[in-house]
Formats: C-alpha cells, structure tokens, sequence
C-alpha cells in the first residue's frame, strides 16, 4: 500500500492514527517513548506484528534520553516494562522488547551512541524483516486460495496492523497479484470496527472488490454456500497451534467447521510462543468499557450498565485448517509442524505442481 503505517523519521516515530480511519487520514508524530507506549495501548496503532515494531522504535526512541552511567540499564529496563503493560494478548509486543533487550545486553558497555546507535539499527531491522516476512508469507498463502473465491475475513489483518502488506490480507493480495479472481467479505468487527473501517478502506484502496457484512451475519452466507474460505489474522498462537485473534474469531471457526469451510490463519513465526503450551494459557485482555457503549463516541447503551469487553478469543486447533507462515504452510497436527517451522527443519511446504496443489485442495476439502 502507499500508506504507510508507522515509521521512523529524522528521530521520530511518525504513525497513521487508525482510530480516525477511513473518514481522515491523520499521521502522529511522536518524540518521546511514553507517547509511543500510549499510541499502542490506546490504539493509534493495533495489530500484533505493528505493535511490536511500535514497541521496537519507541524503545530507539527512548534510548535517545539515555545519559549513560550506573542507571542505565536499570532506565532502559523501566522503557521495556512500560511497553509490556500495554497490549498483553499480542506476542510480538514482547518479541521485539526481546530482541532490543538483546541489543542492550550485548552493548551496554559500549559508548552511549553506539549503543543509541544500535538500538534505533535493530528497530529498523525489525520494520523492514516485517515486510519481507509478510510478502513471503502471500506467496505461500496464495496458494490456498481458489480462482474466483469468495474470502471471509475477520477484523483487520492487513497493511494496517504490520511494517506493510499485511498477513491475512496479505495473502489475498499475493492471491489477487497472482491473477485469481476473487472477493472478500469483511466482518465489521465489533465493537471497533475494524473490519468496516480498516480493512474495507485498505481493500479499497487496492481496488480488491470487497463487501462489509455484520459480524452475525457470517453464518448466513456460509449456510448458502457463499463463502469459499476464512482467513484471519493472529495475535498469539500457541505451541499446539491454539490461536488467539479478534474476539469472534471463535465463532467463524465453529461456522466454517460445520460447514466444511477451510479456516486458515496468516501468522508470522514471531507470533508463535512456543512457550506457551495451549490456547487457555494466554493473558486476554480486557478492553474498556466504552468501547461497547458507544460507537465512533456516541452513546448506544444505557448509562451505567455492566459491559464485558474481551479484546481475543481463543480458537482451538482441531478447528484450524492450517497456520500460514513465512517458511511455509503448517498443517495439522499444528503443534509439530510450527515446532518444525520454527526450527526451520521443515514441516510445511508450498504446493510446487499443479498434481500437488490438487492434493492440497482435495486435503482441505477434507
């Protein structure tokens, strides 16, 4: 896309308030970490691989106040904890704390401008390994879809939410590039919207043809044979392939299960915590009320009623179809084949002739 979601200029973390889209297009200018870490949570920015390299180039930010001496590591410490208190559902977040954690470690002996020098280098490295991460991620992708599909798809997984391109998006325009035909249906996502606002107004940008549906609305057109597959994104998934994305996410998966839909998820490596055994171990978290009770700031529920908020839901494995990542696509069972992936011993392989790409198809109709 033209747009650019976040990026570092002349010291400064420049990012497209997402909030206000699609109506303006309004880009933040941010000088100092603490801003940044309040963009995240207050979701100027959103998206788990975004919000990690939000996190990355605050903490280059951050490191630009740094005097040196015997505080130091202890004040780059207090920046790394702000970050994490931000977004907890999003792996990436702490991913990209990690590696400029590393960064740190390995040079904090070194003059206080290398070390500046370095940190602001890795945050770099981490928005430009994002984007190549999520073209080869389309290009495997790709593959699953059909020509002349319709694509159900849930919040947004797009440019938006990473360095660029996207990861579920991403894969549907390598589909789209490739020469297939096809169409997307977004859900609105509630309660922000982001599917109505945010993926919606990417499509359109990409002249990729696209309809907004409600989310109670998927089931219908899955009944009545009109959605081919579902992919989403992912913010966390765990080692036995259990996926945390958008809250709904669970919902679709259920639909699509029991009317044979492949349900696919487009995730990065890096979204994968192999840490974490299974799905019931991963931190939700709980969004403010207010995202309930109004909408684009008015006011639709009654004042002072009780609101559950959670932000994710967890989508079990055996409901999975198969996990797309960079170094190819992970089918079940889902827990060895990311642990395979990961490792880079294999475990998921692009389709590379036409008999073996009506294997795969014949396999997903399964």
């Amino acid at each position: 896309m033209a747009v650019n979601t976040i990026e570092w200029r002349g010291g400064r973390v420049v990012m497209l308030d997402q909030r206000l889209l699609p109506t303006r297009e309004v880009y933040r200018v941010y000088a100092d970490h603490r801003e940044v870490a309040r963009a995240i949570k207050d979701m100027v920015i959103r998206g788990a691989p975004a919000i990690g390299v939000a996190a990355a180039m605050g903490l280059a930010l951050g490191a630009r106040s740094l005097r040196g001496g015997a505080d130091l590591a202890r004040e780059f410490d207090k920046m790394c904890r702000t970050f994490a208190a931000t977004r907890p559902t999003a792996v990436n977040l702490f991913w990209a704390i990690e590696r400029m954690r590393k960064v740190f470690a390995r040079n904090q002996q070194r003059p206080v401008d290398t070390l500046r020098t370095l940190l602001e280098r890795e945050a770099l490295a981490i928005h430009d390994e994002d984007v190549a991460v999520n073209r080869k991620m389309g290009e495997h992708g790709a593959v699953l879809i059909e020509d002349g599909a319709t694509v159900l798809t849930h919040c947004n997984a797009g440019a938006l939410a990473t360095a660029g391109y996207g990861t579920a998006l991403g894969v549907i325009r390598a589909a789209r590039d490739a020469g297939k035909r096809l169409q997307v249906l977004a859900d609105e996502t509630r309660p922000f919207l982001q599917g109505a606002r945010l993926t919606a107004w990417e499509l359109k940008k990409d002249r990729i043809p696209v309809t907004v549906i409600t989310d109670n609305m998927a089931g219908h057109f899955m009944q009545r044979g009109k959605v081919s597959c579902v992919i989403v994104g992912a913010d966390r998934v765990a080692a036995n392939g259990d996926v945390a994305n958008k809250i709904g996410t669970y919902s679709l998966a259920v639909l699509a299960h029991r009317h044979a839909i492949p349900f696919y998820v487009a995730a990065p490596l890096s979204t994968v915590d192999l840490n974490c055994p299974r799905g019931d171990r991963i931190p939700i978290e709980e969004r403010p009320a207010r995202e309930v009770t109004h909408v684009l700031e008015r006011q639709i529920a009654p004042g002072g009623v009780k609101v559950l908020n959670p932000a994710f839901d967890v989508t079990p494995n055996e409901l999975v179809t198969a996990i797309v990542t960079e170094r190819g696509v992970a089918r079940p069972p889902l827990g060895r084949t990311l642990a395979q992936l990961a490792s880079g011993t294999g475990g998921g392989r692009k389709p590379s002739t036409p008999a073996a790409k009506a294997e795969a198809r014949k396999q997903r109709r399964r």
